[in-house]
């Protein structure tokens, strides 16, 4: 007799560590990062992923062609942090649409750790669905088109468009 066998549950995915500093005025938020940021622990590490380049036109500065200690560096001297709105999840490879059993970041100490931060923006849809977390809170809000390369839909100035409210 042959014994069949519950298809296996994808494993669980913790999201990256925060960056922030008690000087943040803007926070970026992602939904969770992808396989290739999880694998380098780098966000946005996708060649593909806009999201390097535009900053660097937000900010006026290289920062898709410096080592990525450096980009985080010039984010955090720009008063901006990242992060992402998941912690921790289930999901077969990189697609938003894919997670399952999605846990939310815990933001509740952001008021007391990061008390000149004033706006968060989110990159994307999914991370869009936490704006009203922040509205609540007394947050300016901002849901950004994805600079992921899944979200094809806008070119790169369209969605560059959008993105200099960033720093507005």
């Amino acid at each position: 007799m042959t014994s069949i066998e519950p298809p296996a549950s994808n494993p669980t995915l913790t999201g990256l560590a925060p960056v922030i500093t008690p000087s943040i005025r803007i926070l970026i938020l992602g939904s969770f990062p992808g396989d290739a940021s999880l694998a380098a622990m780098q966000y946005y590490a996708h060649p593909r992923n806009q999201f390097w380049r535009l900053m660097s036109a937000v900010l006026g500065e290289n920062l898709a062609d410096i080592p990525y200690p450096l980009r985080l560096q010039r984010l955090l001297t720009h008063d901006i942090g990242l992060w992402d709105a998941i912690d921790a999840c289930e999901r077969k490879g990189s697609l938003d649409s894919a997670i399952r059993n999605a846990r939310p970041t815990e933001f509740a100490f952001l008021k007391q750790q990061c008390p000149l931060l004033k706006k968060v923006c989110f990159n994307g849809k999914t991370s869009g669905r936490f704006a009203h977390r922040f509205i609540n809170a007394g947050y300016d809000t901002l849901i950004l088109p994805s600079s992921s390369p899944a979200h094809a839909s806008l070119s790169f100035d369209e969605k560059l468009v959008a993105w200099r409210h960033v720093v507005e």
